[in-house]
């Protein structure tokens, strides 16, 4: 019965990985992305999203839920995952290394930007280019901020192999090869939207 729920959370924890937080990292790095165009083009998209009806009951329940979840539930997995990179340095042994390293990463490169974003958002501010511009004149928030957009398109990419294998998309060592560089195309993709996103701050 143990073993059965422990497989059953895991089969969870991948999904929610996917669906919903994958889909809204994907539209938070194309909202960011529009810095790029400049502060007005910036502003109104943020500002379009906030206008969204039932913001808060969509941020709740199929952002910061979900989310939280497969962060606590993946920190679990990270402290009592076996890591033999040492013993079997192949890649994929590589990357369920990186997978774990880069989830704790980006736990607290999300809580973080979450406290400077939405939560002073509830208290008053404007989420804005003013707000990201204030936040990142700072060097060495440049470099976290790098660093945390880095782990996630990073752990949402690994992630997504992961799960085509676990929910039996990809059984063959054909299909896993060839998602192995669909995935690493979708990493190197997102990185650059994030990173664009963060200099356009600058």
């Amino acid at each position: 019965m143990a073993e059965n729920r422990e497989f059953y959370w895991r089969r969870l924890h991948s999904l929610l990985g996917v669906i919903p937080v994958g889909i809204f990292l994907i539209q938070h790095l194309v909202v960011n992305h529009f810095a790029t165009r400049g502060e007005q083009a910036f502003n109104d998209a943020a500002h379009f999203m906030e206008s969204l009806p039932f913001r808060i009951f969509l941020e709740l329940f199929i952002i910061f839920i979900p989310l939280y979840f497969h962060a606590i539930y993946g920190v679990y997995i990270a402290f009592t995952a076996k890591n033999n990179t040492r013993r079997y340095g192949t890649l994929r042994n590589y990357m369920f290394f990186l997978q774990r390293i880069t989830g704790v990463i980006t736990l607290i490169f999300v809580t973080w930007h979450v406290w400077e974003t939405r939560i002073q958002a509830a208290l008053g501010a404007d989420v804005n280019f003013g707000m990201m511009e204030a936040i990142l004149a700072n060097p060495w928030m440049v470099a976290f901020y790098i660093l945390g957009v880095v782990s996630t398109t990073f752990h949402f990419a690994n992630g997504l192999w992961s799960f085509m294998v676990s929910w039996g998309i990809t059984v063959s060592a054909r299909s896993q090869k060839i998602s192995t560089y669909a995935t690493l195309g979708i990493f190197v993709v997102l990185t650059i939207i994030g990173i664009r996103s963060i200099l356009a701050f600058v």
